[in-house]
């Protein structure tokens, strides 16, 4: 055995003086991964001259030209064919995919409030007796339509106040119980009975998507919203903007926000409910309890922050829902929706074996981020640049070592390597959802795919790794990595180890041209790994392993500056990320030295556990956020799930589900709240082009 150490121990040495030779010749060599070439990558993406890299933004090309021009300058091939009859692309590294980067009033907006429009005003009216005329909302200034309201028009209209126009059956609340929305407008306060509370009950409702479900399914024919801020302009709501719920498509009935004034006037001109603006909105504040409910003012502050809280709070408010008498509205809504360039960089390094380079290895990095904030950010307030360094400059940066130093060693590189940068990543998965529908080279030829995202924060040599469950081999491999004998570098520049480590005789010191260098022969472990089985997760190998791809996901975990400005380059460890892509070099070269392709797994989850979800139930669909069309598609179903047990498979597009019609996945998410465990529900899809329907019992969640 002490024989075998110091051989190994020899490699290691005879390794430290070649590295050194190559240090002294000017930098990392060729073949190794270097910490300065971490830092200029991770320093020029998350530059200000990037504003943030948002999805669609001058920033996110100008970082797509960047990691494209490396690509090139290592030799790459470009992994985007020629469209149909031309000789060349103008740039065959950028994968252009559909994506929708901002929104724009069209001409047709329009919007009437008619305080008299009563059955009775509209008889004396034809009567030839005098009525009060329509009054015309200034749009921007009264009214706005959302986003992702659907383009249409409705005629002079009756209203239906409903509260908060949300439907719950796990909290037992309805604010649709006791009155008919059927071919009229919904009018409802903005907001949930958990006011601003995160965690509370209703969180999920604080989104408008979930109400305008809910105004659809009811049979409303538009949905209005009522302004928080007293000044219209201060309102949220009241910008017309984009963001990533415009990839499911439109809310299939017009969505508009009125100010607060407009409704105080509508509400106030209504006879029914015989409760002024003030008193209806107090009645169901987040502060109002049972013994309150419906006073002009409340004691007391405490929230419905619980399901027991929320069905108490509820049923003392219920009966707040009502016809509006004597008004109506009309409106007309359009909304352009501005597409704007959006691509992956995609570069290949064919492989140097005649049989295995036709299969793929794919490497994976997104380099989108948040621009100035807004949607997804957590910061307090939008207009400062998310810089993205840890989130994810750092993936991006090893991206580029991994290719740049396979690459130098093509000749030893036997499979393909596809080396990919995602976009629109923090919209849902865009940029790696249209890859693997439209992939460089067929997805059946890719053997496994590995991820990098947040790789730069390590600390306390804590890392984490997802997807081990995907292949029978990763386990084998990752731990062979991660022990054994290494070759450690104090510091990129050749820098001795600490003397303290040293006298314990830790690091054994190799004298080298470029200063001191290190060898060790340890049994100790490179990282403390924290690994997961699952291959789906939020971030882009969920969309190869929805493809039944073997995937591998790193990460060092969140931090106080995730998705705020402050995630900046000088707070990255650039040493601990030297260390993480090194090592996923290692398990990279280990796929590509193996004979055979990674055994593709049935992964474990602890998806039923439903730790984030707070549903109920259980059903085992892994939905497609990033499709258009009318219905949820499906990317994959759990192996013995609820949904497989059903015959759902993956590619069906969901378009009833328990008896609601399903258009987008805030649909779905809706139909998936009223579902009860152990209860058969009818679920349609299309499949094939034919409509089935299919028996689903969904099961409870842990």
């Amino acid at each position: 055995m002490r024989r075998k150490i110091l051989s190994l121990l020899l490699v290691a040495v005879m390794a430290a003086g070649a590295l050194a030779q190559q240090q002294q010749e000017g930098g990392a060599g060729a073949g190794a991964v270097s910490v300065e070439r971490l830092r200029a990558h991770i320093e020029y993406l998350a530059s200000d001259k990037l504003d943030g890299r948002r999805t669609g933004t001058v920033g996110a090309t100008e970082a797509a030209q960047y990691i494209a021009g490396e690509f090139k300058r290592y030799g790459l091939g470009g992994g985007v064919a020629a469209p149909s009859g031309a000789k060349e692309r103008a740039n065959a590294y950028l994968q252009a995919f559909p994506y929708v980067a901002g929104v724009e009033l069209g001409k047709a907006n329009a919007m009437t409030f008619t305080p008299r429009a009563s059955e009775e005003a509209a008889r004396a009216h034809a009567a030839g007796a005098s009525s009060t005329a329509a009054l015309d909302l200034r749009v921007g200034e009264d009214w706005m339509p959302l986003a992702w309201s659907a383009n249409g028009r409705v005629e002079n209209t009756h209203v239906t106040y409903i509260g908060y126009g949300i439907t719950a059956a796990e909290l037992q609340h309805d604010d649709y119980a006791g009155v008919d929305v059927r071919g009229r407008i919904a009018l409802a306060f903005a907001g949930t009975p958990d006011g601003d509370n995160p965690h509370g009950s209703f969180a999920r409702f604080a989104d408008l998507r979930f109400k305008a479900a809910a105004a659809r399914d009811h049979g409303a024919r538009a949905l209005v919203v009522i302004a928080r801020e007293e000044n219209f302009k201060d309102d949220k709501l009241a910008r017309l903007r984009v963001d990533e719920s415009l990839a499911s498509g439109d809310a299939g009935l017009p969505v508009v926000v009125i100010s607060r004034q407009t409704a105080r006037r509508a509400l106030e001109a209504a006879a029914t409910p015989a409760m002024t603006f003030a008193e209806l909105e107090q009645a169901i504040a987040p502060a109002a309890s049972p013994a309150t409910a419906g006073r002009s003012s409340v004691e007391g502050a405490s929230t419905a922050s619980s399901p027991q809280a929320g069905a108490a709070h509820s049923a003392a408010r219920r009966s707040f829902s009502a016809p509006l008498k004597n008004i109506a509205f009309a409106l007309s809504t359009e909304i352009v929706r501005r597409e704007a360039p959006a691509a992956n960089v995609v570069g290949v390094l064919e492989g140097s074996d005649a049989k295995l380079k036709q299969e793929v290895i794919v490497i994976g990095a997104h380099y989108d981020h948040l621009g100035r904030g807004g949607q997804g950010s957590l910061a307090s307030r939008e207009g400062e640049i998310h810089h993205g360094a840890d989130d994810n400059a750092s993936g991006v940066a090893g991206l580029l070592e991994l290719a740049r130093t396979f690459a130098a060693e093509r000749k030893s590189v036997r499979r393909t390597m596809v080396f990919i940068a995602f976009s629109g990543e923090e919209e849902g998965l865009l940029g790696s959802s249209y890859y693997v529908q439209n992939p460089s080279l067929p997805l059946a030829q890719t053997v496994a795919m590995i991820n990098l995202d947040m790789i730069g924060r390590m600390k306390g040599d804590k890392l984490m790794v997802g997807g081990v469950g995907t292949s029978a081999e990763w386990k084998q491999w990752i731990e062979r990595a991660n022990s054994g004998v290494h070759l450690n570098v104090a510091t990129a520049t050749g820098a001795p180890a600490p003397q303290q480590e040293v006298e314990k005789g830790n690091y054994p010191i190799v004298a080298g041209a470029n200063g001191a260098m290190v060898a060790s022969v340890s049994p100790a472990l490179r990282f403390a790994l924290s690994m997961n089985e699952d291959g789906f997760g939020p971030s882009d190998h969920s969309s190869f392993y929805a493809k039944q791809t073997p995937v591998l996901f790193f990460w060092t975990g969140t931090h106080d500056d995730y998705h705020k400005p402050s995630d900046t380059a000088d707070r990255i460890n650039y040493e601990g990320e030297l260390r993480i892509v090194s090592f996923v070099r290692e398990i990279a070269r280990a796929v590509d030295a193996s004979d055979a392709r990674p055994t593709y797994t049935l992964a474990k989850s602890d998806a039923a556990a439903g730790r984030s979800t707070g549903f109920r139930v259980y059903l085992g669909t892994i939905p497609n956020y990033a499709e258009t069309s009318d219905g949820l598609k499906l990317d994959a179903v759990r192996e013995d799930s609820p949904a497989a047990k059903a015959g759902l498979m993956a590619g069906d597009v969901i378009v009833r589900l328990a008896g609601r019609d399903v258009r987008n996945v805030y649909d779905y998410t809706y139909a998936l709240g009223e579902m009860r465990a152990g209860v058969e529900y009818d679920v349609e899809v299309m499949r094939g082009g034919a409509r089935l329907k299919l028996k689903l019992t969904p099961a409870a969640r842990k």
